[in-house]
């Protein structure tokens, strides 16, 4: 589906219930995948007004308002981002936060991370560590779908983080009536899948290039 269809799509699916937040937040991600900053910054600030722990969204509206030219409106959203992110154990949401507010030129929040050093990815015991979240837990018995995207979930995500898109990915599901019998649904619930475990298009890009068979000259 093309970026117009699906801004088009999310568009009528946020008009229809505006306290849908999965459609606002599919709507803002949209249009800033598209370019339309300050329209994506408003979806995103809607998506905040209606679950406010929502990390994520933060993240991309910070993005959008920085894009949109509102850096004081970023910087407040960004750093109340950060700290919620690093409560919720996001760690690349938390790091990408970073990042924005570096970019223009902002200082990163300090925050204490005595708590969090105790379930440090270099454990002793070898726990395994979660990609996303940056905590130890517990390794998924095996990958939870077929192909490279499967394979780096098994290598990267734990099964608590896991269970956790599980129940998301059920709100997903509910509040967008996705239909998997549809292509383009099951496309927003592999996309938001991807999102939420921090597998950004550079990186499914690069994963299936890596998994090409290299052809060599006979």
């Amino acid at each position: 589906m093309s970026t117009p269809e699906r801004i088009a799509q999310f568009e009528k699916m946020a008009s229809a219930d505006p306290t849908n937040e999965m459609a606002h937040f599919s709507l803002g991600n949209a249009y800033l995948q598209a370019g339309r900053h300050a329209e994506a910054a408003t979806s995103l600030q809607r998506v905040i007004e209606l679950s406010a722990g929502m990390s994520k969204a933060y993240q991309l509206c910070g993005q959008a308002m920085i894009g949109a030219g509102w850096t004081d409106k970023a910087v407040d959203v960004l750093t109340r981002g950060f700290h919620i992110a690093f409560q919720r154990g996001d760690r690349m949401v938390e790091q990408a936060i970073g990042q924005l507010l570096v970019s223009i030129g902002r200082t990163v929040p300090t925050v204490e991370r005595t708590t969090a050093a105790a379930s440090n990815p270099n454990r002793a015991d070898g726990s395994f560590v979660c990609g996303r979240t940056g905590r130890a837990g517990t390794k998924l018995a095996a990958p939870p779908m077929r192909g490279v995207i499967g394979a780096w979930i098994f290598e990267n995500i734990s099964a608590e983080t896991w269970k956790e898109w599980i129940g998301q990915g059920t709100k997903v599901i509910n509040e967008m009536r996705l239909d998997f019998s549809r292509e383009r649904d099951q496309e927003i619930y592999d996309q938001h899948m991807r999102e939420y475990l921090g597998l950004d298009d550079a990186l499914v890009t690069s994963l299936r290039a890596a998994n090409e068979p290299t052809s060599h000259a006979s």
